[in-house]
């Protein structure tokens, strides 16, 4: 039986480090629509947000408002419903059917979330967010239990969470992660992958981190590894994956800051599997966001930058 797989499985290995961009093709640019995060395809509309309004395109490519509401990462679940990191309001919501909206995770052990930012979903329908607080510190309220050492002074925690039902919230520890952004979990729920973009401190981690996971969805201990690393650049954001396997990475400014150089340009960086760059899409104007699969045929990656809008044909 493996003999009759191998070569399946060595065509897979093989397209997993080829790039998936049609040969020629180029970014286009959709305008400064307001595309600042989140984007989510469904029935030929993409839904995006712009730190006011989750905005929906559709087919004829005009944009209106689908809800008022400051968020970040979005995504549909299996059920066609809208879930969203509701960054201004610090929880994550479902948006139902008939538009009422359920809160999935507003606090943990009472205390409420930084600021939810990006998430994602394994096969078993169960929901991970990342919890980072980007300026000021202020309002910030989860932190590590008293008496961990004589003289330790807590910071609070930006953590990694599962949300295994409305109100049922569970911390994932995500050992070496600093301040975790994008997120994605491999389809057969055997690796997590953290975005963590420490950006706004000097020396801070700026890399794709990669996790294994137990049948129970935990991290298993000394599994870290870093994918790839953006060094004193502006560090990844949200990131997607497609069938091969390989993670479509939305990072990189065209502005240098006090904490960030251009040596990573904005754009969306493609890695293989294992963290290899296997292509690199640059968009402007300014930091690249992030990025979602979509389209007709499921064949076009759409990036978040700088408010635009950009898209490119996938093979």
């Amino acid at each position: 039986m493996l003999l009759r797989l191998l070569p399946v499985l060595l065509l897979v290995s093989c397209s997993s480090m080829r790039s998936p961009i049609v040969n020629g093709a180029k970014a286009r640019d959709h305008g400064a629509i307001g595309a600042t995060e989140g984007p989510a395809w469904k029935n030929g509309s993409l839904y995006f947000t712009d730190g006011k309004h989750i905005n929906r395109m559709g087919p004829d490519g005009k944009t209106t408002v689908f809800r008022h509401n400051a968020s970040n990462g979005l995504l549909f679940d299996r059920e066609g419903r809208l879930v969203a990191c509701e960054s201004g309001l610090r929880r994550v919501t479902r948006t139902e059917k008939d538009g009422s909206i359920t809160v999935l995770a507003e606090r943990f052990r009472g205390k409420r979330f930084n600021t939810p930012n990006d998430l994602c979903m394994d096969s078993k329908g169960r929901i991970y967010f990342t919890d980072p607080r980007y300026g000021s510190r202020d309002g910030m309220e989860i932190y590590p239990p008293p008496g961990i050492k004589a003289g330790f002074v807590p910071k609070p925690i930006e953590g990694v969470y599962r949300i295994d039902s409305p109100g049922q919230v569970t911390r994932i520890l995500c050992d070496g992660s600093e301040r975790p952004n994008g997120i994605l979990i491999s389809p057969d729920d055997r690796f997590l992958f953290i975005a963590d973009n420490n950006n706004n401190t000097h020396g801070g981690s700026r890399k794709v981190i990669r996790y294994e996971l137990d049948a129970k969805g935990e991290v298993k201990a000394g599994t870290r590894k870093v994918l790839f690393d953006w060094k004193d650049g502006r560090g990844p954001d949200g990131m997607k994956m497609d069938a091969r396997g390989r993670i479509y990475v939305a990072a990189g400014t065209n502005k240098v800051t006090e904490f960030e150089t251009t040596r990573f340009k904005a754009g969306c960086y493609i890695l293989s599997p294992s963290g290899r760059l296997i292509d690199f899409i640059p968009t402007s104007p300014d930091e690249c966001c992030n990025c979602a699969l979509g389209g007709a045929d499921g064949k076009t990656l759409f990036i978040t930058s700088g408010g635009h809008l950009w898209s490119v044909p996938l093979k």
